[in-house]
């Protein structure tokens, strides 16, 4: 490793950065660095101006993808090599608003049915069970089930939060018959080292696979799951303030999306239309 890569890890590292982040951002750096064959640190404003350019013009980057890597050059230049005036006027792309794909309660239960092994079963379930991400499934330890007080603790969740959500006694049933058959240690769902937990790599090959065989033809991801169990409590009446707390929101704003996507509220919702006295003669004829 370079000193260059291993000052701006170190740099990563101080400011408490998820293992996720440190992979991408050295990642968008070392990308820079292979485009121009050179060292960064030898680049101009001028030259990571005209790479940005090319990501958007020649390989017609996501937004997404663009905000990233740029996030990760801002990161290198201010702060690993102080020198804040590169990336000067060097914006962000405005990202498109797009509504979550939701599933159905049928949706989910033609989902889980397509499930053939018990341990992706106890899996997905616990996914849309407690609304978790992806990441923070992966590393649930068997310690994390409180089947006393029917909870489940979740360990260093997005912005290195823990929290408790609610322990499903149906989703309880299954984590017993899972535990019966696969015995886990420490890891509750591990990878083929019962020592390591699976990677979410793992779990994301395992969805496309089972939305396939499933039937579905919504865009099924693993946050779909988590998006599918805030609309449903939202749908069934919890409250926002409750559904921010269970899926480990910092912000209110961000829980209120899922008022956009709750589909059952628009439909009872009535239309300013029908609370109009229309008189009968005034109805047009075909």
């Amino acid at each position: 490793m370079s000193p260059l890569r291993q000052r701006m890890l170190q740099d990563m590292q101080m400011r408490n950065f998820s293992p996720h982040t440190q992979v991408a951002y050295i990642r968008g750096v070392a990308q820079l660095a292979r485009f121009y064959r050179r060292s960064p640190d030898q680049l101009d404003r001028e030259e990571i101006r005209a790479y940005l350019l090319h990501l958007i013009q020649r390989r017609q980057c996501a937004a997404s993808t663009y905000n990233q890597v740029r996030c990760a050059l801002q990161f290198f230049y201010q702060v690993t090599l102080g020198r804040a005036w590169v990336m000067d006027r060097l914006v962000c792309q405005k990202t498109a608003k797009r509504l979550s794909v939701i599933l159905s309660r049928q949706e989910v239960t033609q989902f889980l049915a397509a499930i053939r092994r018990l341990k992706y079963r106890a899996l997905f379930m616990t996914i849309y069970a407690a609304g978790l991400r992806v990441s923070e499934a992966v590393v649930l330890k068997v310690a994390d089930i409180d089947s006393r007080r029917m909870i489940l603790r979740v360990c260093q969740g997005k912005g290195k939060k823990d929290r408790y959500v609610m322990l499903s006694p149906k989703l309880l049933e299954v984590l017993r018959a899972y535990w019966k058959a696969y015995r886990p240690r420490e890891w509750l769902f591990f990878g083929k080292d019962k020592a390591r937990h699976l990677h979410r790599q793992t779990v994301h090959l395992a969805c496309q696979r089972i939305t396939r065989r499933a039937g579905l033809t919504k865009r099924v991801s693993v946050h779909t799951l988590r998006h599918s169990f805030a609309t449903h409590l939202l749908e069934a009446g919890t409250d926002l303030r409750t559904i921010q707390v269970l899926l480990g929101h910092r912000h209110p704003r961000t829980t209120a999306l899922y008022t956009f996507v709750s589909l059952e509220r628009v439909a009872v919702t009535k239309s300013p239309l029908d609370l109009l006295e229309i008189p009968a003669e005034a109805t047009a004829t075909p």
